[in-house]
């Protein structure tokens, strides 16, 4: 039994090591180079999230009220439970698991292009972009919605890449908790209605 876990655990030990050598050599190749133009570019984006996070619930609470849609103004609160939640998920798991930033863990390899907070696992940036895309998309049924919401929650992950401030793990985490944080809500609303 021990040789087996023995063997388990060295085996999830080279995967780990593996894993982390494609995460930084991804990332490498994302964030080399100096393109000035494209890196405020990459700023403007990332930073967009911000007003969007507030934009996306306003929308849909204004859209329903000016149609007397009670649905479509529930769908508006839960975005913005959405958004809150993944919020407090997000700063949880990146206080318990206090990643530190790519550009600190390797300096000689990573260039930092705007400012970010301590630690990196999972993206804000990315979780609120993935929370709030799923929520519209969940709120709209529409394609032609759900499209461009994913299409920029995707530029936004890229962007903390290109950015220097994020691992492509831990994009794919902030994608993972959004995404989450959104179907959770609907789910306990759907809950809720029974």
């Amino acid at each position: 039994m021990k040789i087996y876990f023995s063997i388990i655990l060295s085996l999830m030990m080279s995967l780990s090591s593996y894993s982390q050598s494609i995460d930084l050599s991804i990332l490498k190749a994302i964030n080399k180079n100096e393109m000035p133009c494209w890196d405020k570019t990459m700023r403007i984006t990332s930073n967009s999230v911000y007003p969007a996070l507030v934009i996306a619930p306003g929308s849909l609470l204004l859209t329903g009220y000016i149609q007397n849609d009670k649905p479509m103004m529930r769908n508006g609160l839960k975005t913005g439970l959405a958004i809150g939640l993944n919020f407090v998920l997000t700063s949880g798991l990146k206080y318990s698991i206090n990643r530190p930033r790519p550009f600190k863990q390797y300096p000689d390899d990573i260039i930092q292009r705007t400012d970010a907070g301590k630690f990196s696992f999972p993206s804000g940036h990315t979780s609120s972009a993935f929370a709030m895309a799923t929520a519209v998309t969940l709120s709209t049924k529409k394609w032609y919605v759900a499209v461009p919401s994913y299409l920029y929650a995707c530029g936004i992950g890229y962007s903390r890449m290109r950015l220097g401030v994020h691992f492509p793990s831990d994009v794919f985490g902030g994608m993972i908790v959004g995404i989450g944080s959104s179907l959770l809500v609907w789910q306990v609303d759907k809950w809720i209605k029974k």
